[in-house]
This record gives structure tokens, C-alpha cells and sequence, in this order.
């Protein structure tokens, strides 16, 4: 038989960094849930699905995905959709899909999508890429960052616009153009701000200048969160020993602030440990993106890698206080089933571009 068909696949150092993290997400969560074994299972359960996922999606060839690319994003923006008219409304907003007993967030797919179509749609383009090119993907990525917007999820639409320019600016984007768009930005501010925010979102950005303004209010799961870091030290308070965190003054603690509790309980050690395998992941993958086979590869690679790191640096930021608080969780740490599922589902395809070489003839 051809050596071709008998190969599995697979990066072990991904497959191992993210094995581990996944495992001391459990860790953690025990702890964050105040000993709650049930949250744990649950989330065993999604992290055993997502690690054999994981290795499902990255055994096709990367033009599977390069073809299917414009279906998977018709299929996102289908379950937008459903989601929009049919989805349950939970504290105001619009964010679930719920088929039987199983409820997924739509959106979470969408993060994926808009990335590999762009990567299919600009790989084989003339550098640099031609205004049109540009306008035209520019429009795609508007479009699918408002309708996870309008659910409303500020959060997880900046993860899919930032999903989207990341593709773009590696496919050769101009720092003019760069440089523009930031003015362009700045100009517009007024604007996002009157017409495109939410009140609550506004509220949370005069938080973050001012964050003493409402200390027992608006305020407050900002100073728990850096309360909770600060009082870790160096080793940090113990295994379910945080104040913080176990006398319920840290909110949100299994999803959005479990770096808190992370930094409470196992200190300055525990944090830079954690950090570590999250960096290792990161120069793994842009490793693998360097060694691809060709440019697909490389802008499918590059485009979820640093759209992971997007989502690792909001959320990492968010707890300490240098930026505003927005619904984002901690990649592979924070509690919930669809988040975890998408993570899993992106490194599939990472290990499924970064593994698949093409085969010379003999």
C-alpha cells in the first residue's frame, strides 16, 4: 500500500501542548466552580469530543477546505440566520442554536469561516493585492462582523473582524493602506460610539477610563479581578484557597475572569507557566505556517494562529484592566461547550495545513 495512505496526519507538539493546557483547564475550572464535579465532567466530556475532532479535521488534504471554503460560509451565515429569527433570547440577546437538547453559538463558527475564505479567494492573487481585491474583502468581513454585532456580541465580532483583516494583511495588505484605515478609524469614532454601541458597551468603556467611578457597581468586576491577580504574589494562595474567588466577591469565575483565579490561587508562577504553553502553541503554529506547502496554507495557518492570539490577548487584558470588559473567554481554560469546539476545530485544520506536504513524483 502507498506510504501516502497510511500516515496519520497529526503534529505532536500542537497535539501535546494542547492536550496539556486542555487538562489543566479542568484543573482550574474544579477550582473556579468551587469544587462544582459536574461543570468538570461536562467539560471533560467536550474536551475529549474536541481533541478527536481535532484529529478527524486534520487528516484531509488542504484543498478539502480550500474548495468547501464558500459552503462552510454559507453555512455560517445560514445558522446567523436561524440563529436571528428562531434563536432563544437570553439576557437580551440572540446568541444560541438549539437542536434538541444540544445548543451551540453560531457565531463561533463564523470566527473560522470568514478566515479560510478569504485565504481561498486571495491565495493565488498578484501581489500586491489590487484595490478591488482589498474592497471587496474589506465588505465581506463588515458584513459578517455586524451580524454577530447585532446579536449583540461585540466581543466574538471583533474575534471575526480581526479573523478576516488578519488573512488580508498577510496576503499583502500596504502600510499606506494600513496607516489609512487607522486614520479613517479614528475620524469614524464618533460615530461608533453615538450610533453603533450599545448603551451597557458605552458603560463598560467609561468604566475602563474611569474605573472608580462605580467601585460597587459598574466597577466592580474589574477591581475583584485585579484584586484577585494581585493578592496571588508570587506562588499564589493554594488550590482552591482564594478568597476572591471562593467567598463569590470574582464574578464570571469559570468563563470570562478565570485567569483571575488562576492568578489567585497559583500566583506569579502558575500564570507564567500557563503563558508558556500558550506561547508554544503560538510559535508552533507560525513554524508550521512557514513550512507550509504553499500560500493557502500559509494564510489558513497565519490567519487562526493570530486570530488565537487575539482572543488570548483581549481576554488576558481585559482582566487586568487595559481594556474595557467584553464577553471573551480564556482559550482552552474558560468554561462552555461551543468556544472549546471551535478552538479544537481550528487547530484540526492548522495540523491539517501545516502536516499535508505535497508528493513529488517518483
Amino acid at each position: 500500500m502507498n506510504k501516502q495512505f497510511q500516515k496519520i496526519y497529526l503534529d505532536p507538539y500542537l497535539f501535546f501542548s494542547i492536550f496539556l493546557i486542555s487538562s489543566l483547564g479542568l484543573f482550574f475550572l474544579f477550582s473556579a466552580s468551587n469544587g462544582d464535579i459536574g461543570s468538570v465532567i461536562k467539560q471533560l466530556v467536550y474536551v475529549i469530543i474536541g481533541l478527536a475532532l481535532m484529529v478527524l479535521i486534520s487528516q484531509p488534504d488542504p484543498d478539502v477546505f480550500r474548495r468547501l471554503s464558500g459552503a462552510f460560509l454559507l453555512f455560517s451565515f445560514l445558522l446567523m440566520g436561524i440563529t436571528y429569527f428562531f434563536g432563544p433570547e437570553i439576557n437580551g440577546a440572540q446568541r444560541w442554536v438549539r437542536i434538541g437538547s444540544i445548543s451551540f453559538q453560531s457565531s463561533e463558527l463564523m470566527k473560522l469561516a470568514v478566515p479560510i475564505f478569504l485565504a481561498s479567494f486571495l491565495f493565488n492573487k498578484q501581489l500586491p493585492i489590487q484595490r478591488k481585491e482589498i474592497m471587496l474583502s474589506l465588505l465581506m468581513v463588515f458584513f459578517c462582523f455586524f451580524l454577530v454585532y447585532r446579536q449583540p456580541d461585540l466581543g466574538t465580532a471583533l474575534i471575526v473582524a480581526c479573523s478576516g483583516l488578519f488573512v488580508l494583511f498577510l496576503s499583502g495588505l500596504s502600510w499606506s493602506f494600513i496607516g489609512g484605515s487607522f486614520i479613517l478609524l479614528v475620524i469614524s469614532s464618533p460615530f461608533i460610539w453615538n450610533i453603533l454601541l450599545q448603551p451597557f458597551q458605552r458603560q463598560r468603556i467609561a468604566t475602563y477610563f474611569n474605573p472608580d467611578s462605580d467601585p460597587f457597581g459598574a466597577s466592580w468586576n474589574i477591581i475583584q479581578s485585579k484584586v484577585a491577580i494581585g493578592s496571588g504574589g508570587l506562588f499564589g494562595k493554594g488550590f482552591g484557597e482564594g478568597s476572591q474567588t471562593q467567598l463569590n466577591f470574582l464574578p464570571e469565575t469559570e468563563t470570562d475572569f478565570i485567569f483571575s483565579v488562576i492568578g489567585e490561587e497559583f500566583g506569579f508562577l502558575g500564570v507564567l507557566l500557563l503563558i508558556s504553553i500558550y506561547l508554544f502553541i503560538l510559535l508552533r503554529c507560525f513554524y508550521l505556517a512557514l513550512s507550509a506547502r504553499d500560500r493557502f496554507c500559509r494564510l489558513v495557518i497565519g490567519g487562526l494562529s493570530l486570530t488565537f492570539a487575539a482572543n488570548l490577548i483581549i481576554n488576558l487584558c481585559m482582566v487586568v484592566g487595559l481594556l474595557p470588559v467584553v464577553g471573551m473567554p480564556l482559550p482552552f481554560i474558560s468554561k462552555g461547550g461551543s468556544s472549546l469546539m471551535s478552538l479544537f476545530i481550528a487547530f484540526g485544520i492548522i495540523m491539517s495545513m501545516g502536516t499535508h506536504k505535497k508528493f513529488l513524483p517518483q
